[in-house]
């Protein structure tokens, strides 16, 4: 069992590495669709810059796996068996005995689906490591799994899902809630069997992708077909999948339940009229809204474009994402906003020409339209004297036009702030990019450089804790910008510039620490990082950061730096590997009342781990859902998008846990548990999510 201290423990020797690896014709309702008599019973919802943190492929045949501490005991709750609508079946008629179909209409459908929601899942002791995968070939997976006691062949007997098999053409149409295609759970030829996706070597404790076809062994399954799609066809699928159920337990070393197989009696046409609330995608290939489908590039857009949305960093300069320049129709924020220039940050962009910037601003004299002008994005520009020059005219344009109407002489004031008349109106600017912090980022910095007249370091804090802005900045950024630093500040409008250059104050001791990544500002007193962001106090400091939630981790300070932050205000959580056996649920409430505390006293806490994706990640994504009142699927969008160009990993077992946190909290609130999403369903969107970053 995970333990906490309440002193971080100094260590030379390096800490193992995670094992962060992974690898997603109108019919009348009123008539039944197939021919079958007798009453029927009626039981009475790819995004750009993103990157892996971590390795995706699995460790390799013959690696050695990191050293885990002792397992924890084992949980000493009662193993939970769920109920279902469908087990005992009497109430459904056979269509057929041999291999054995039932019956159920559209409302006997939405009553099992709205059921199976409220009943609680299992203990995670009691479906992982199976739930991991161990395909008999995989040596390492079992051997590792094994030496540590646990029973990774052994398969749940507690579980009762429900897996909704749609027939008839892909999920772009005719969608219910959940539901999957027969290849997903079904080998198409050959004998009736269930796919077996269990990885055939390597160690790896994400693969969310096999969790459908894995579930469905221990599922009862409702097969329907798409609007069109013919009673024989549906038929012929629901008896391999029920003839796969049979062999299933019959090749089982253990007595499993029966488990059985349903065929929707109703057309699609009964959900979409009857029972919108089911219906994901409908007949016309459009989403309905009524589902989650977190996977979808809309939602995690949509999410990313909230977190960056336009705000103003100097007067009438404007960062923010493509979304708020409206040129982005399904995310379009800013609808009544008028731009008077649009600065797009892009990969294939050149530093404008003098030239060009006296187009525009001779254009904005005689035309209301918005101008239009692209910049390199961050990560793509070099010092040399060229680039330099263009930094500095383009941040002197932009400074001219956003504070005087492009005309009129700039003041300052006695503390070197530029001084802005109420009669003063300017030129509305935003500087844009997809995803509005990461191609941005150079630009943006290095204007706040010279409009606030700012060195590099301050230039960084002020953007990110002042202006509330979350940005990613490459490493090659700060080198560049560090470079061309004295120019920005000599030619910087600010009386404050001055005062920076006379100073000549060295450059503080975190900036030498930086990759140009900060930790992550999930929320306004949570921020999630890695270890290196942990080991860098001065750089907490500077960011209003003042204690820190290690996760399985431990800070390497000296005695000193400990004694100066307080050594109650970091919190360690020992003995928690990203192993896929040790558990977090266990923790959570601990972790984040010291999150809470902190919060209380206006003192923001970094979560941390090794990489900043699995174990601290997932304890945010429990604050994120106890803060915000937010399911599972929605607070993983949350903190996903947050963390910025890092790809949140937790692994299969924490995400789980998660879910049952999420009921468990429920109950402890006398709040009736209803899942928004199954767990099948959100490891599938989870894998579906990360699959257009695992071939990059």
């Amino acid at each position: 069992m995970a333990t906490i201290t309440l002193q971080p423990i100094c260590r030379t020797s390096p800490t193992p590495p995670p094992m962060v690896v992974q690898s997603i014709s109108e019919l009348d309702t009123s008539k039944s669709q197939f021919p079958i008599t007798g009453q029927f019973a009626s039981s009475p919802v790819a995004i750009p810059n993103k990157r892996l943190a971590s390795p995706l492929s699995p460790l390799p045949v013959g690696q050695t796996p990191p050293v885990t501490p002792p397992q924890s005991p084992p949980s000493q709750e009662v193993q939970c068996t769920m109920s279902s609508r469908l087990y005992p079946p009497d109430n459904y008629p056979l269509i057929q005995n041999s291999p054995p179909l039932r019956a159920i209409d559209a409302a006997g459908v939405a009553a099992t689906i709205n059921h199976i929601a409220t009943q609680p899942l299992p203990n995670a002791d009691d479906v992982f490591p199976w739930a991991h995968g161990a395909h008999p070939e995989n040596h390492l997976q079992i051997e590792f799994f094994n030496a540590r006691k646990k029973a990774v062949k052994k398969v749940p007997t507690c579980v009762r899902f429900v897996t909704v098999v749609k027939v008839g053409g892909d999920l772009g149409s005719c969608k219910l809630k959940g539901a999957v295609v027969p290849e997903d759970v079904l080998q198409i030829e050959g004998q009736p069997r269930f796919v077996n996706l269990d990885p055939q070597n390597g160690f790896c404790v994400r693969n969310f992708h096999i969790q459908v076809g894995k579930f469905a062994t221990l599922s009862d399954i409702i097969v329907y077909g798409g609007t069109g799609t013919g009673f024989e066809e549906v038929r012929e699928v629901a008896e391999r999948i029920s003839a796969a159920q049979i062999h299933f337990r019959q090749d089982s070393e253990l007595k499993l339940p029966v488990y059985n197989t349903f065929v929707v009696t109703d057309p699609f046409s009964a959900f979409e009229e009857l029972f919108p609330e089911l219906v994901s995608i409908d007949s016309k290939g459009k989403l309905t809204g009524h589902v989650v489908e977190f996977s979808s590039d809309h939602w995690e857009r949509s999410e990313m474009c909230t977190m960056s949305r336009a705000s103003e960093i100097f007067r009438n300069v404007f960062l923010g994402s493509t979304a708020d320049a409206g040129l982005d129709p399904s995310h379009r924020f800013s609808q009544d906003t008028h731009w008077d220039i649009m600065i797009e940050a892009s990969d294939l962009a050149q530093i404008p020409s003098p030239g060009s910037l006296r187009a525009i601003s001779e254009a904005l004299e005689h035309t209301n339209e918005t101008q239009m002008l692209e910049f390199p994005s961050s990560g793509s520009v070099f010092p040399a004297q060229y680039e330099t020059d263009g930094i500095l005219e383009i941040c002197r344009w932009i400074h001219s036009l956003a504070s005087e109407d492009g005309y009129g002489v700039i003041q300052t004031d006695a503390e070197g702030d530029t001084k802005m008349s109420s009669s003063s109106t300017g030129r509305k600017i935003l500087i844009h990019c997809t995803d509005g912090y990461t191609e941005t980022s150079l630009l943006a910095l290095a204007f706040v450089m010279y409009a606030q007249g700012l060195p590099v370091y301050d230039a960084w804090v002020h953007l990110h804790s002042e202006k509330k802005r979350n940005f990613f900045a490459y490493a090659g950024d700060l080198s560049l910008l560090r470079t061309i630093q004295q120019r920005l500040l000599r030619a910087s409008p600010n009386g404050r510039a001055m005062i920076s250059l006379s100073a000549q104050s060295p450059e503080p001791q975190w900036l030498s620490k930086m990759d140009g990544s900060l930790p992550s500002r999930i929320l306004p007193y949570m921020y999630l990082g890695n270890l290196n962001h942990a080991n860098n106090p001065a750089l907490l400091r500077a960011l209003g950061i003042k204690r820190v939630l290690s996760v399985g981790e431990f800070v390497s300070w000296t005695s000193e730096e400990l004694n100066e932050w307080g050594k109650s205000r970091v919190l360690s959580v020992d003995n928690v590997q990203d192993n896929g056996i040790d558990s977090l649920a266990h923790v959570f409430n601990n972790c984040l009342d010291f999150i809470d505390e902190g919060r209380c006293k206006g003192e923001p806490t970094l979560v941390h781990c090794r990489v900043g994706v699995s174990r601290s990640a997932t304890i945010c994504i429990a604050e994120v859902m106890r803060s915000l009142n937010l399911s599972v699927p929605r607070a993983y969008c949350y903190v996903r998008a947050r963390r910025l160009n890092v790809i949140i990993q937790p692994h299969c077992r924490f995400m789980y846990e998660l879910l049952k946190w999420e009921e468990i909290q429920s109950h402890k609130e006398n709040i009736s548990v209803k899942r928004e999403m199954e767990w099948t369903t959100v490891a599938r969107e989870v894998a579906a999510m990360n699959r257009p970053y695992s071939s990059r």
